[in-house]
């Protein structure tokens, strides 16, 4: 009988019923003299005996401070090692880690920390032009005359811990080391019972996820789905603790935190960081050096270690697989990947944070072609289905409608944001993703577009809405709406159509102006048009697919707009 486009993922193997403590010490105990963590950065190297011990010290010292069972812990750093001792260490105490990027600037601090409702904030340092210290001190002033563990603030009064990642002193946060001396006050056995108490659909993550409402939503994630999403992920890599994984993807990021350390640590495989942030020559040298036999990324940072103009002078012959994942995957830097970088078993990956995040994969054991022009078949333990937006019934094999995703990887809820909830999961818990596909006879999937006008920019998600809330702010600005074009090196960039109050001027520049350190980075427009009028329906809505069409004529991105993508 023709189901139509509907999928579920067969395996044989079932899904781990236990918490992501439990699995970080049964993995030490199996494989303690393997290599957990290796940063470059940092000259950092643990087995994984280190590692846990790393991570048990920092979970008794965030016991020590008070932290409890669904106290929401915050992370506010790049790719440090660290960053992966909290990652283990707040789930073995039951806390939920928030995930905060390193490019929000203060108006995007100020959101998550009162709308997570976090007590305790663990911050780095200056990177590059973002000073973190400088940005929580403008949103949290009380805390430059707070003794540590003592802030108290109106604007977010859950508030009370603040850890600098590092060694230096701050006024209203503790030292790295002083999380470290407060292992001293909670035995072993405390932290052996705290973990007993906890259950694998306990929530593990917080993870923000741009909104269309104009804010981000915070994805809740539990033990259970984040833990073996990341073990199919490894199993259709075929790692084993012989791999060497290479990460220069943000573990801020679902693609770091779950496609690359929970694949990992679940099989006992090495996590190579090359550096805090991603540096193409930084990811060739740390293979070569490290013999990686696998390394993950979007597709802009295979094409920026492809183009880098020493790429023939590494020796790459080490790799094998890894993930090219986060935007669509030009079918032609696929190619490119399986023969000069010899990853003949590269796999793609597609899913979203909503769905912790994978639920479809393509896998080692594909063909070749079937790798590089589709997005794979549904993960095992996982139910796939199209259905036309409109009616909601799954349409026929080949046609095209909205995925929808059932099954262990889907998440509790947004967090505090019950609205949002319900207009993503119906009643059946179905996640509606928004993405617009199509399955084959075969179940090999498709993703043809967006059902929302969400733009995937170099791997980041961004949805116009938050941007245009922001850019209402201005005086000078009557109504704005934000657009992705085509764009050759990111996949996406942001296009701001803006019509301006009546008698004002304004330039390009001072809407970049604007934007500069208040969001990220990567949010501000590559471009903007002043425009008297929208393009709109007979009833009043605004067209934005005719305003990506009218930008891609009047900004000449035809090149662009002609790439074929899986």
């Amino acid at each position: 009988m023709d189901e139509g486009s509907y999928a579920s993922g067969t395996s044989a193997f079932p899904l781990m019923g236990m918490t992501i403590g439990e699995m970080v010490d049964r993995i030490a105990a199996k494989y303690p003299d393997s290599d957990a963590v290796v940063s470059m950065h940092q000259n950092i190297r643990w087995n994984y005996r280190q590692f846990l011990d790393q991570v048990n010290t920092v979970a008794r010292g965030l016991m020590g401070m008070g932290v409890e069972k669904g106290d929401r812990v915050g992370i506010w750093a790049m790719n440090h090692a660290e960053w992966l001792v909290v990652q283990f260490a707040t789930a073995k105490i039951g806390a939920i880690m928030v995930n905060i990027n390193p490019a929000y600037r203060t108006y995007e601090l100020e959101y998550a920390l009162k709308q997570s409702e976090i007590s305790t904030l663990i911050i780095q340092g200056r990177f590059k032009t973002s000073d973190y210290v400088g940005m929580f001190y403008e949103a949290c002033p009380e805390a430059t005359e707070a003794r540590a563990g003592r802030i108290s603030s109106e604007k977010f009064p859950f508030l009370k811990n603040v850890i600098f990642l590092g060694n230096t002193v701050y006024n209203g946060m503790f030292t790295w080391d002083e999380l470290l001396k407060r292992a001293e006050e909670i035995s072993m056995d405390e932290l052996v019972h705290r973990s007993e108490s906890l259950s694998f659909d306990d929530p593990a993550i917080i993870m923000y996820t741009s909104g269309t409402t104009g804010f981000p939503k915070g994805v809740v994630l539990t033990h259970h789905s984040v833990l073996n999403n990341g073990y199919i992920i490894g199993e259709g890599m075929n790692f084993t603790e012989k791999d060497r994984l290479c990460i220069p993807v943000p573990f801020y990021h679902c693609f770091g935190m779950v496609l690359s350390n929970l694949a990992s640590v679940t099989h006992g495989t090495a996590m190579v960081l090359p550096g805090p942030a991603f540096d193409a020559e930084e990811v060739l040298k740390t293979v070569e050096k490290e013999r990686c036999t696998a390394v993950h990324g979007v597709p802009t940072m295979f094409i920026a270690e492809l183009a880098h103009p020493d790429f023939p002078k590494y020796n790459l012959t080490s790799l094998r697989t890894g993930i090219m994942a986060g935007s669509p995957c030009p079918i032609e830097v696929m190619k490119e990947v399986n023969t000069r970088m010899h990853m003949s078993e590269i796999v793609i990956v597609y899913g979203q944070t909503e769905t912790s995040p994978g639920v479809t994969m393509t896998t080692t054991r594909d063909p070749v072609e079937r790798r590089v022009t589709t997005v794979g078949r549904a993960f095992p333990h996982t139910e796939l289905k199209i259905i036309d937006p409109a009616s909601g019934k799954i349409v026929p094999t080949g046609d095209v409608g909205e995925i929808c995703a059932r099954g262990y990887c889907v998440m509790k809820c947004y967090y505090n944001n019950p609205s949002a909830t319900t207009a993503t999961l119906d009643k059946n818990h179905w996640n509606h993703t928004g993405d617009l596909g199509t399955m084959d006879e075969e179940g090999y999937f498709k993703i043809v577009g967006r059902l929302k006008d969400m733009v995937i920019r170099g791997g980041e998600n961004i949805y116009p809405r938050e941007i245009e809330e922001y850019l209402h702010h201005h005086e000078k600005i009557a109504d704005v709406y934000v657009v992705g074009v085509p764009d050759i090196k990111y996949g996406e960039e942001l296009c701001a159509w803006i019509k301006l109050k009546p008698g004002v001027t304004m330039t390009e520049q001072e809407v970049k102006d604007f934007c500069n350190g208040k969001i990220s980075r990567f949010k501000i427009p590559r471009y903007v048009m002043f425009v008297n009028d929208f393009p709109i329906t007979i009833s009043g809505k605004i067209q934005k697919f005719k305003m990506r069409e009218e930008s891609v004529k009047f900004l000449g991105l035809h090149e662009a707009d002609k790439i074929e993508t899986a």
